[in-house]
């Protein structure tokens, strides 16, 4: 036998004494800054979980104050037996406060929801408006209290934003930082909403954050569980619905018919999308045209929403009495197509009347009453080969969901864990994939998206597109009188041919101008007064612009690769 080289034993003592006090240095140069960031992510998540507990408790004590019921889950029923000028007069009352508050505390009189918080997300490092935030959350709040048709997680959602914005301000977070703090609110909002730590961590990556990274994922889960936690130590583990005891599924037959379910409820999302976005078209036009102040518009909203409300109590608030209904089948095919209609109006009204709340679970209800009225028509025609007509109304209710938010992944796993049926899975899927394909060929991507579309916004091309949009020809140009820059009389003679860009535009208005026009360079102009000639400040290179644009895609890039 050999004897060890005692050389060697030094040697291998010597490198492992090296490592160790490389792996010491690491940890005291890297460890405590890991740390301090996933406590600070635990710290809103309990914060944004807190945040989203409070304002579900005073939705419900807003409906017991003004409807004197006992219990807020059965509002509708309890509705029925009150007198009709007083379900009339609450929402007129609930509307007229938030168009005070929302004319006082925001700049154009309008909610602030889960697009603001995507808009945030992608163009402001994760910030978004802490006091239009407030006030649109307490405008939601008396929204949904007051018999608005609408749903809580918008108003959350941007509250939770609200909160990461004060943290990542206070630690004056970059832009990869207050993203991921973003995420985490987000996610802590949602599953303390819903009771779904799963879907609240894949809703904030999939839908607010439109990205999946590695590096963001362990602090957004961390949040994603405190905000369960603050929800359970409330509420306890149960799910928001019971449904009834396990549905059989012939899968092989009925597979089938929850597709051609998905391409119905695609049509339904997209009927959803559009009747709110006509509300909101038509109330503007008849606002300018009759003169009516912002602040009245939610509380003729509230008019109309109460005369529904006389004759059908169903579209009241969030609506989980009637999903509920739904998903269990206590609900015959005239009612629920009645009701679905009645409740795409009711959202419409709502929120094109400018009174907030979201569209989640507005979405989830409709959702719901589509699958049921689907499946009551499927197995009355197919009996032999169908299972239970309840199993639709469990599909659909993902289905509408997933198009609506453009987000099939996390409304997947968010209906498992409102019901806890995980025995569906494939045909919540089936349903959930064909309805996000159809829909998103009827309108663009999603809701949220198409509101930031409809605001000049393109986030849903992609950051090739909306980039432009966001960077400045101001912080770009060369400066008259800059050494690099061209003569002021070649910049004129092009201002005169109306070779020029404004100093205020961006990059989406300056791109289009070099190609029209070949050149290197464009002028940078202000806008003088009346029949006074422009003032010249400046030139934009080609080159300039594209290093920027360049440079900006490059920081996504590493981004979405981190």
């Amino acid at each position: 036998m050999s004897t060890p080289d005692p050389s060697f034993a030094a040697r291998t003592l010597s490198d492992m004494q090296r490592a160790m006090r490389h792996a010491w240095q690491v940890l005291l140069a890297r460890g405590p800054s890991q740390f301090q960031f996933w406590l600070i992510a635990l710290f809103i998540g309990i914060v944004a979980g807190f945040a989203a507990l409070l304002f579900r408790k005073g939705i419900n004590w807003l409906q017991v104050l003004l409807y004197r019921v006992d219990d807020p889950q059965h509002l509708n029923t309890f509705a029925q037996a009150l007198p009709w000028y007083w379900i009339l007069t609450i929402p007129i009352l609930g509307g007229l406060a938030v168009g005070i508050i929302l004319t006082r505390f925001t700049p154009d009189g309008k909610v602030r929801a889960v697009a603001d918080v995507i808009a945030g997300a992608a163009l402001n490092n994760g910030r978004v408006e802490r006091r239009a935030g407030l006030a649109s959350a307490a405008a939601s709040l008396i929204t949904l209290g007051t018999g608005g048709s609408s749903g809580r997680e918008g108003p959350v959602v941007h509250l939770a934003g609200v909160i990461a914005t004060w943290v990542s301000t206070r630690i004056n977070a970059n832009g990869v930082t207050g993203r991921d703090l973003l995420g985490c609110a987000v996610a802590a909002a949602v599953s303390a909403s819903f009771n779904a730590p799963i879907a609240g961590a894949l809703f904030a990556m999939e839908v607010v954050l439109r990205r999946f990274t590695v590096n963001g994922f362990a602090p957004i889960a961390i949040a994603s569980v405190a905000g369960t936690v603050i929800n359970r130590m409330e509420f306890g583990d149960i799910t928001e619905f019971t449904l009834p005891v396990a549905s059989a599924l012939e899968f092989y037959v009925e597979l089938p018919a929850f597709l051609v379910l998905g391409l119905v409820c695609g049509v339904v999302a997209a009927a959803l999308i559009r009747s709110v976005f006509f509300a909101e078209d038509l109330g503007d036009v008849l606002c300018r045209r009759l003169h009516i102040p912002g602040w009245l518009r939610p509380a003729i909203a509230g008019a109309m929403l109460g005369g529904l409300a006389i004759a059908f109590p169903h579209i009241i608030g969030v609506g989980y009495e009637t999903t509920s209904a739904a998903l269990t089948g206590d609900l015959l095919l005239n009612e629920a197509i009645v009701f679905a209609v009645l409740k795409v109006a009711a959202v419409a009204i709502t929120l094109g009347g400018r009174m907030g709340g979201g569209i989640f679970s507005p979405s989830l209800m409709l959702g719901a009453l589509t699958g049921l009225a689907f499946g009551l028509i499927a197995t009355s025609v197919f009996p032999d080969v169908s299972g239970a007509h309840t199993i639709y109304a469990l599909a659909g209710m993902g289905a509408v969901a997933a198009a609506v938010l453009g987000a099939p992944i996390s409304t997947t796993l968010i209906v498992f864990e409102l019901t806890g049926d995980w025995q569906t899975g494939l045909a919540v899927m089936v349903a959930v994939s064909t309805s996000t394909a159809l829909g998103t060929r009827l309108v663009t991507r999603s809701f949220f998206l198409n509101q930031l579309k409809r605001r000049g916004i393109h986030l849903a091309e992609g950051p090739q597109a909306y980039l432009l949009s966001v960077t400045a020809v101001v912080g770009l140009m060369r400066r008259a009188g800059d050494d690099s820059a061209p003569s002021e009389d070649v910049c004129r003679a092009m201002i005169e041919k109306g070779i020029y860009i404004d100093i205020g535009a961006t990059l989406e208005a300056a791109m289009p101008v070099f190609d029209a026009h070949s050149v290197n360079y464009v002028p940078v102009i202000a806008q003088a007064e009346a029949n006074a000639p422009p003032e010249y400040k400046g030139v934009l290179y080609h080159v300039d612009a594209l290093k920027a644009f360049n440079l900006a895609l490059a920081a996504i890039s590493r981004e979405d690769h981190a």
